[in-house]
């Protein structure tokens, strides 16, 4: 834990908040939070001993001791609360995803060039132990050249997780790729690199009159250098999460991550060379009914105060944060095309 003098503020209250308040308290001092909604914002201020607001734009105007704001509004919202706190004179730290237009992405990292201020995205899957290990070893060509990449996403998000609430809504949501799986788009991009064609189908099987969008999806990529790669989600895995898996074929070996979070490593055979001792990563994100990725923000928070103490280098940087966006456009994009 890298502990630090940093002063935070929090806009938006919900249940990711809790997370980031939390490593805010171990590593800083949390000064102010919002919330539209009275009811989320009071509890967490009064439990950090934080100042709470209901406006934005009073939250940005009076914590001028603030020197990081951490974006955990809806979907939809970042972009705005994002360009906000930087034009107020602030760091950022977004949630994902970064925002849901690669527009809207490019705007936010112009904002944060105009004002010379830091925008950090939020991509905690990539320091899952097998996750790291596998990158490494690409990058250390033990794959050789890579041939094929399966990603398979089958959770479970029943009807009480929309209920109320801004999930499930085109607006404010986008979709099952933005708030469930984004975090496993951006492996790939950061794994095999950038998307050239997409051809996808999707469909809402088990979600009807609940959210405005698709419950599952097939997708088939192919990436500028030439890896091909399918991607199959779901949220109607009966019950609970299933799994959360990503398989890559090389010409030296192929690799599994798998478990629910891409939290293990279960099957490797490469060429001279086997992935041993791995450390055992960090529980996935517990909402009750519900669990999310495997929960790495400690990180994403160490990261975060040797870059802006120490200078070291951004572990995920907004550029890789707005790929991630363009690459899902794309694929709704291409599924819009192929329902026509």
């Amino acid at each position: 834990m890298k502990s630090s003098n940093l002063r935070f503020g929090i806009i938006g209250c919900g249940r990711i908040a809790q997370r980031h308040a939390e490593h805010i308290a171990d590593r800083g001092k949390l000064l102010a939070v919002c919330d539209v909604i009275k009811e989320k914002a009071d509890p967490m201020a009064e439990k950090y001993g934080a100042k709470a607001y209901y406006s934005v734009t009073e939250f940005l105007q009076n914590e001028r001791d603030m020197q990081v704001v951490a974006i955990c509004s809806p979907n939809g919202l970042h972009a705005e609360h994002a360009i906000q706190s930087l034009q107020a004179g602030f760091h950022v730290l977004c949630e994902k995803p970064m925002a849901l237009t690669s527009y809207d992405c490019g705007e936010m990292i112009k904002a944060a060039e105009r004002t010379n201020k830091r925008l950090f995205a939020i991509k905690q899957n990539r320091f899952n132990p097998p996750v790291e290990a596998v990158k490494k070893l690409i990058d250390e060509g033990r794959l050789g050249k890579i041939f094929s990449i399966q990603l398979s996403c089958f959770w479970n998000r029943n009807p009480d997780y929309y209920h109320n609430s801004w999930k499930g809504t085109l607006k404010l949501d986008g979709g099952t790729l933005y708030t469930q799986f984004s975090h496993f788009i951006d492996l790939l991009y950061w794994m095999v690199g950038d998307v050239k064609k997409v051809q996808a189908m999707m469909g809402n099987f088990a979600h009807k009159g609940i959210i405005e969008f698709e419950d599952t999806g097939v997708v088939i990529l192919e990436f500028q250098n030439g890896v091909i790669g399918t991607i199959n989600y779901t949220v109607n895995s009966f019950g609970k999460n299933m799994e959360g898996s990503l398989t890559i074929f090389g010409e030296k070996g192929t690799i599994k991550i798998g478990g629910q979070y891409l939290n293990e490593l279960e099957y490797q055979n490469i060429e001279g060379y086997k992935i041993e001792n791995l450390p055992e990563g960090n529980r996935a994100n517990n909402y009750g009914n519900y669990q999310g990725s495997m929960s790495n923000h400690d990180k994403v928070y160490d990261n975060l105060i040797e870059v802006l103490q120490h200078n070291a280098s951004i572990s995920t940087s907004s550029f890789e944060g707005l790929k991630t966006v363009e690459i899902i456009e794309k694929i709704y994009q291409a599924a819009k095309r192929t329902s026509d």
